[in-house]
């Protein structure tokens, strides 16, 4: 059955100490923009993170984004995981992946590719290419004439150099054939931790949910979505709680203060 925020705050807040608040950026903490280097968090947001990660067992980030970028717009006391759990900050030390150096050249050649496939003059030229040192991603929000142009330009770069394709909202990624995700981010930063809540809002969120689950918390394991007309159905039958819109995780924020 569906829970209604106060009946998903009240267990999380009974043992501070032992709970986990972790939260996807871009469409939970931050509104989606057309430019991905102007996002930024909701108004309010830095200000409650910073408070509940004074109280609770650990706050922090899980995103595709890289922790370099997290860094310059999150507290310092929330934990980062980056590029889908290829590199984490928990405490002021950031750590990558073990296999992650070995494929920078490779996506570095991706990168390549792709600018040229998508430079001015081409069939291509509108899609926003997003290097992320260990990862890409092709943004067709302002040109979304182009999603099937570009999932076919992925497919052609990550199959010659044996990458991964993963689907977003109005993007496609490429990234390295390395078992991480927001799964893996999630049970590392929940370690032992008897309480966890995880908000999100995209398909890359689904491993997350799947991970929560299976840790077998019962009502002291909740999901959540923001809702809006990109939200996958995927996400949508997958989560206990559905945030009517993105303003509404400040209100759980401020629920969450115990």
């Amino acid at each position: 059955m569906p829970l209604d925020l106060a009946s998903v705050v009240a267990p999380l807040r009974a043992d501070p100490a032992a709970t986990v608040l972790l939260f996807d950026f871009d469409g939970t903490l931050s509104p989606v923009v057309d430019d991905p280097a102007a996002a930024t968090a909701l108004p309010g947001v830095t200000e409650l993170l910073e408070e509940l990660a004074g109280s609770y067992r650990l706050v922090g980030a899980v995103s595709g984004r890289p922790v370099a970028f997290l860094a310059g717009v999150l507290p310092s006391s929330v934990a980062l995981s980056g590029l889908y759990g290829l590199e984490r900050r928990v405490g002021g030390e950031v750590v990558g992946h073990p296999e992650a150096p070995r494929w920078r050249p490779v996506v570095a050649e991706a990168v390549r590719e792709i600018e040229a496939a998508t430079a001015p003059g081409t069939e291509l030229h509108g899609i926003g290419v997003e290097p992320k040192g260990l990862s890409i991603t092709l943004h067709v929000r302002t040109r979304p004439e182009l999603q099937d142009g570009a999932e076919l330009l992925a497919r052609q770069v990550g199959g010659r150099l044996a990458l991964d394709i993963r689907p977003a909202k109005m993007s496609v990624e490429l990234h390295p054939p390395i078992p991480a995700d927001k799964g893996s981010a999630l049970r590392d930063l929940a370690g032992d931790a008897t309480g966890v809540l995880f908000a999100g809002d995209d398909v890359g969120d689904l491993p997350a949910f799947a991970a929560l689950d299976h840790l077998g918390l019962g009502e002291r394991g909740v999901s959540v979505a923001i809702d809006g007309p990109e939200l996958p159905d995927d996400v949508r039958r997958r989560v206990q709680l559905v945030l009517p819109d993105q303003l509404a995780i400040v209100r759980l924020l401020e629920a969450l203060r115990p």
